[in-house]
């Protein structure tokens, strides 16, 4: 939905609001015109209920709102006697009109100094519980938001049962675009196998998608800069199969509620870039990893048949498992351990295994035949910059057609040669966002954009900062020595007895006895 269809709803949610609830502000001692005013009439309404005048602020962040307008709906009830279990299912389940009732079908009393303790220990717990809810979707959704890592694309860098906190705040959280949704779940509810949103699948322009809130990003403390590892939006998560195949079929998913992925962002706006033998080169120049990036790639190492040993594989950083196969093994190694490994007497020869230039992989970027790239020699292509203006033609089209068509909503035709957007011919296009490169340090095992392309600005979540708990899902052990790590390019950093004091800290404040009253 758009912003004016969004004030047109707010205007008439005021107007329920106000003839719901103007005699009620009466009865406690206010004015008509009081139930009226957007935003004021929240602050006055704060006032009524004697609850403080923050609480407006959570009533107007998305998702949070959710949360909050079935407390309000309570309250208001509970303010004017209407304080019973029925009266609380009841206001609820009729989404807060129930206000109808106790105004023009009761004789209601205003209870100016009633208490706001719950009556029961029950009571007691569940507005704890709900303000926990509250608390906690208000950070998960805007500031850190736990994440784990479930492949290998990052491996050696980051790792198969990494459980890391996500700064969102980092280049600006995105306000969620999917207006109503279960809190601090993504896509599915535990358990459940359930949607944990309300949308259409299957029609992008259907009544519930268009009640999807436009998208808006909160300022960032930095801009995403060429080698941070981001977390986003997977961009072909809305499809069955990746781009290129044309028997898949589109289906409609909320950008914020596409799978996560977390990958190397070693493109940004404007560069020019390649891979050649697997390395990446920018703008003609090889780029220089951070310290903390360990690039590999598939080696084969002869033996002889010689198997190495377990002491062997875990000094160069090699899972177990490993099959020897008519005398050599197949490794991922970086540079250096491949350096390292050539030294082991037993080891005759190490190759790394790369598609030369010129072999044509039909599920890479842009899946054309008319650019024969491969993983390991692919480019060079142009990484769009919001403001950017490029040519279009039968050649280019193939990079820039999700863009325009997808990213971009326009109604994107191609007849031959001819290329119209919006029913209009075109010749160039100009950028609406700005787009970047992400792969996987695991270069030869990474689902990443030289298979499904650019990932735009809308689409970025965060950045990765701490890893807080570890498990190797191989051996079912927790890897001590990486819980409370912090994720930079730098040398990585360990904050375990921090990380342990604060944890035993919140257990504490959870958990300690309660001092009886005199």
């Amino acid at each position: 939905m758009s912003l004016t269809g969004w004030l047109i709803l707010f205007i008439i949610v005021q107007v329920i609001h106000f003839l719901g609830t103007w005699k009620l502000y009466i009865k406690a001692g206010r004015k008509a015109w009081e139930a009226l005013i957007p935003i004021y009439n929240a602050i006055v309404l704060m006032k009524i209920i004697n609850r403080p005048m923050w609480w407006v602020i959570l009533l107007f962040i998305p998702i949070i709102n959710l949360l909050m307008f079935p407390v309000i709906w309570i309250e208001t009830s509970r303010s004017f006697g209407f304080n019973k279990d029925k009266d609380t299912f009841l206001s609820v389940l009729t989404l807060g009109l129930y206000s109808f009732y106790i105004s023009y079908a009761t004789d209601a009393k205003y209870i100016e100094e009633r208490s706001l303790k719950p009556r029961t220990v029950l009571g007691e717990w569940v507005s704890s519980i709900a303000f926990a809810i509250i608390a906690a979707t208000l950070v998960h959704t805007y500031f850190i938001q736990p994440y784990t890592i479930p492949t290998s694309s990052l491996e050696k860098t980051l790792l198969v049962g990494d459980y890391l906190f996500v700064s969102k705040f980092h280049y600006g959280a995105r306000v969620p675009m999917t207006a109503v949704a279960a809190p601090m779940v993504h896509d599915t509810i535990p358990g459940l196998g359930v949607k944990s949103y309300v949308s259409n699948s299957k029609n992008k322009n259907s009544l519930l998608n268009k009640l999807s809130l436009p998208y808006m990003r909160l300022p960032g403390i930095t801009k995403i800069k060429r080698n941070d590892i981001v977390v986003f939006s997977w961009p072909a998560d809305s499809t069955n199969y990746m781009w290129g195949d044309e028997s898949g079929k589109f289906t409609y998913k909320p950008v914020d509620k596409k799978t996560n992925y977390v990958k190397r962002c070693v493109g940004v706006p404007g560069d020019s870039l390649s891979v050649r033998d697997g390395y990446v080169f920018i703008n003609g120049k090889r780029t220089v990893l951070p310290k903390s990036a360990k690039p590999q790639w598939v080696h084969t190492v002869n033996t002889g048949g010689q198997r190495l040993s377990s002491a062997a594989l875990k000094r160069y950083n090699i899972r177990e498992g490993s099959i020897l196969q008519n005398g050599e093994y197949k490794l991922n190694l970086t540079d250096a351990e491949a350096r390292a490994m050539s030294k082991n007497p037993i080891v005759k020869s190490i190759t790394k295994d790369l598609k030369p230039a010129g072999y044509y992989n039909p599920q890479v970027f842009p899946n054309n035949p008319k650019y024969p790239w491969s993983v390991d020699n692919f480019g060079p292509i142009y990484i769009p910059k919001q403001g950017a203006t490029v040519a279009l033609n039968s050649d280019s089209i193939l990079f820039y057609e999700q863009i325009i068509r997808r990213y971009e909503n326009n109604d994107l035709t191609i007849f031959g040669d001819d290329i119209y957007i919006n029913g209009k011919k075109e010749t160039s296009y100009t950028f609406k966002q700005d787009y970047f490169w992400m792969m996987g340090d695991n270069r030869q095992n990474s689902l990443d954009a030289r298979a499904w392309g650019y990932v735009p600005f809308d689409h970025v979540v965060g950045t990765p900062i701490m890893v807080w708990f570890s498990w190797d899902t191989q051996t079912r052990s927790v890897r001590w020595d990486r819980m409370f790590t912090s994720v930079s390019n730098g040398e990585s950093k360990s904050y375990f007895w921090l990380g342990m004091i604060a944890v035993a800290l919140i257990l504490f404040s959870l958990f300690k006895p309660k001092k009886k009253k005199a």
